[in-house]
């Protein structure tokens, strides 16, 4: 008798792991979840250091939410553009240098019908630069650049001329921002920069700056 054809050996199904998520902390879509790209190593801001800092912000603000105008200039995932917006942001300008970034964005803004947020793709500095030139202002920025490249270093001066008066930068990096005397001798890029708060969650260091300001009033967002 012939013998039957061996049957082909099976090949393992390495099926893709489910894209990472984070979660949208309060306002109109909490716990609305939004995908991240792990093809382009994002880094997206962890749920509880998002919710610390949102606390710190209505803490400062009295989170009059609806009169504030917001840039978030390396946005990557949107976690921080879109929970200013589910908060009932007045505008929220997302910028990220990424294609596929961009077009994400893009989605979950159709998604979830975000008529105050706006996405832009371009160079961070660049756009930042022109957006100074032309007047553009913004009473919160977020800046959550890739680490270990000096990003804050090129974006604080230019938020500089981008900050409405009284408004607040939040900034990220793998390192704590040498305010102390600890730290050594303070840079000259964050010299106009008050700490107003700061704290760390693993190896993500979070601190809350404005510009330091005449008046030690606390600050309102523009009307």
């Amino acid at each position: 008798m012939p013998k039957k054809p061996a049957k082909p050996a099976k090949v393992p199904v390495h099926r893709a792991p489910p894209p990472q998520q984070v979660r949208i902390i309060g306002g109109e879509w909490k716990r609305t979840p939004l995908p991240v790209l792990d093809a382009l190593g994002l880094r997206p801001t962890p749920d509880r250091v998002r919710e610390t800092v949102f606390n710190w912000i209505n803490h400062l603000r009295g989170a009059e939410w609806h009169h504030a105008t917001v840039l978030d200039l390396f946005a990557g995932s949107g976690a921080l553009g879109f929970e200013a917006a589910s908060r009932g942001a007045r505008s929220v300008l997302m910028l990220d240098s990424h294609t596929p970034v961009v077009r994400q964005l893009e989605v979950i803004k159709d998604k979830l019908k975000a008529e105050a947020v706006t996405i832009m793709r371009g160079d961070a500095f660049v756009t930042a630069q022109g957006m100074a030139q032309r007047g553009q202002r913004f009473d919160l920025i977020f800046l959550d650049p890739p680490y270990g490249q000096d990003f804050l270093a090129k974006a604080l001066p230019l938020c500089e001329g981008l900050l409405n008066e009284g408004g607040l930068v939040y900034a990220e990096a793998g390192d704590a921002l040498p305010f102390s005397p600890e730290q050594g001798a303070m840079p000259d890029w964050l010299a106009p920069w008050e700490q107003v708060r700061a704290d760390k969650a693993g190896i993500v260091f979070y601190h809350l700056l404005k510009l330091h300001e005449k008046s030690a009033e606390t600050p309102q967002m523009s009307a």
